[in-house]
C-alpha cells in the first residue's frame, strides 16, 4: 500500500494513469459496441466481427517500424497527445461513413483509427519509464493489470449498456469523448524534456527513410544481442494467437453454442466472471511478486491458463463456463505483472521505444494471422472447441518455453530477487 501511495504521489503519473484509463475505456467500448452492431446486422455472417478485429490488429503490419523509432526519436508526450486527438477526429469521421453504410468505408477507418492508435503506448511506456524509479516498475504494472481487469470486469457491461441505450451513434460519440479526455490529461503533463526527448531533438523531416530503417535495425541489434530479452519478446508470437482468439471466441461460443438465443446478456457475466478472475489473481499475483522470481510468475501463469482454458471447451452449460473462465483468468495477472516490471528494468530508457515497438507487430502478426484463418475456417472446418484448444495449447507452449530458456540466460546474466532486477553486466 505504501508503494501504491508513493506512486500516485507523483502528479505526471496520476495524469498518465487517467489518460491512459480514458483512451483504453474508448477504444475497449467502441470495438465491442461495433462487434454487437455487425452481429445484430449480420447474424448469419460472423465473418463481419471477426473483420472488424482484424482492422484493429492487421494496422501494426504497416507502421511497426515506425511506432518504435518516432518515441525514441519525437517528443513523447505529443506523440502520446496528438494519437489522442487523431483518433477523437475519426471518431467522427466514422459516424459520417456509418451513416453512409458503405462496409468497406467503415472498415478502412476503423483500419486509420487503429493504426494512429498503435503509436500511442511505446510513447506512453517510454514517459512511465523516464518518471519512475526501477523499485516503482511492478507496482505500475501490477496496478495497470487490477484498471485493466477493471475493464474486463465491466467494459463489456458498459459497451453494451451504451450499446442499448443509444445505439451504435452513441457508442462512437462515447468513444470520441474519452480520447478527447485522454488528450487533455496528457497535454497538462509536466515531463522533463530529457524523458520525453531521451536521444536529444529531432523533427519529423529529420525522419526520413534511411534514419528510420537505421534505427530500426539498431533495435533489432539491441534485442537480439540480449539472449534474455529475445527469448521473452519471442513469446509474444504466440500471445498473438491468444489474443486473436480471444477477441472473438468468448462471443461465439455464447452464441453458436451455449445461449443463442442471450448471448449478449450472458456476455455482459463473461465478462464479471473473467474481469472479476483477473481482478482477484492481480493481488495474489502482486502479493507474490515479493516470493517468486519474475520468470517464474511468468511460467506458473502461463501453464495455469492454458490448462483451464482447454478445460472450458468441455463445458457443456454456460454457468459451468462461466466458472473454469473465471478460473483460467487467475492465472493471467501473474504473466502481465510479471512481464510489465521486468521489461523496464532490462531495457535502457533511450531503447525503450523500439523494442516496445517490436512487441507490438510481432504479436500483432500473429493475431491478424489467426483473425485472417478463423474468418475463413469458422465455423466450416474448425469447431468452437478447437479454438478453445488451440488459444490453451499455445500457453502452454509458451510455459513450456520459457521454463527451459529464461532460468539459463537469467543465471548468466541477471539476478532477479523478489520485484527487483539488478544488472551483472
Amino acid at each position: 500500500m505504501k508503494k501504491i501511495k508513493g506512486i500516485f504521489s507523483k502528479p505526471i503519473f496520476v495524469k498518465l494513469f487517467i489518460a491512459n484509463i480514458t483512451s483504453h475505456l474508448g477504444s475497449v467500448i467502441g470495438v465491442t459496441a461495433f462487434m454487437f452492431y455487425l452481429l445484430d446486422r449480420f447474424s448469419n455472417q460472423p465473418m463481419y466481427a471477426t473483420l472488424t478485429e482484424l482492422m484493429h490488429s492487421l494496422p501494426t503490419l504497416f507502421v511497426f517500424f515506425l511506432v518504435g523509432v518516432f518515441a525514441d526519436r519525437l517528443d513523447r508526450q505529443k506523440i502520446a497527445y496528438h494519437c489522442d486527438t487523431i483518433c477523437a477526429f475519426l471518431s467522427i469521421v466514422l459516424l459520417g461513413v456509418l451513416y453512409i453504410g458503405w462496409m468497406p468505408l467503415i472498415m478502412a477507418v476503423l483500419f486509420l483509427q487503429s493504426a494512429i492508435q498503435k503509436f500511442f503506448f511505446p510513447a506512453e511506456q517510454g514517459i512511465l519509464q523516464g518518471i519512475l524509479s526501477k523499485d516503482d516498475y511492478s507496482t505500475a504494472a501490477g496496478l495497470n493489470q487490477m484498471v485493466m481487469s477493471l475493464f474486463m470486469l465491466f467494459g463489456n457491461g458498459i459497451a453494451i449498456l451504451i450499446y442499448w441505450l443509444s445505439g451504435i451513434y452513441g457508442a462512437i460519440i462515447f468513444d470520441a469523448l474519452t480520447f478527447i479526455i485522454s488528450a487533455i490529461f496528457i497535454r497538462k503533463c509536466s515531463v522533463p524534456e530529457e524523458v520525453r526527448l531521451p536521444n536529444g531533438y529531432h523533427s519529423l523531416k529529420d525522419l526520413n527513410i534511411k534514419f528510420v530503417m537505421k534505427d530500426f535495425i539498431v533495435g533489432i541489434q539491441y534485442i537480439i544481442n540480449s539472449k534474455l530479452l529475445m527469448a521473452l519478446i519471442s513469446g509474444f508470437l504466440v500471445f498473438g494467437i491468444v489474443n486473436g482468439g480471444f477477441t472473438v471466441m468468448p462471443i461465439f461460443i455464447l452464441k453458436y453454442k451455449l445461449a443463442p438465443e442471450s448471448y449478449e446478456e450472458y456476455s455482459i457475466l463473461l465478462g464479471v466472471a473473467f474481469g472479476a478472475g483477473v481482478l482477484i489473481g492481480s493481488f495474489i499475483a502482486t502479493t507474490l511478486l515479493q516470493k517468486f522470481k519474475f520468470h517464474q510468475m511468468i511460467i506458473i501463469g502461463l501453464l495455469f491458463s492454458g490448462s483451464l482454458i482447454i478445460l472450458s471447451s468441455f463445458a457443456s452449460q454456460t454457468w459451468i463456463f462461466l466458472g473454469v473462465i473465471f478460473i483460467s483468468a487467475l492465472g493471467l495477472p501473474f504473466v502481465n505483472i510479471a512481464i510489465g516490471g521486468w521489461m523496464p528494468s532490462i531495457v535502457e530508457p533511450k531503447m525503450m521505444g523500439r523494442v516496445q515497438g517490436w512487441i507490438s507487430p510481432l504479436m500483432m502478426v500473429s493475431q491478424s494471422i489467426t483473425l485472417g484463418f478463423l474468418a475463413w475456417s469458422f465455423p466450416s472446418i474448425l469447431s468452437i472447441e478447437m479454438l478453445y484448444w488451440i488459444v490453451g495449447g499455445c500457453l502452454i507452449i509458451v510455459g513450456i518455453f520459457y521454463s527451459v530458456i529464461l532460468p539459463k540466460y537469467i543465471k548468466g546474466n541477471q539476478q532477479i530477487k523478489g520485484g527487483t532486477v539488478t544488472q551483472n553486466i
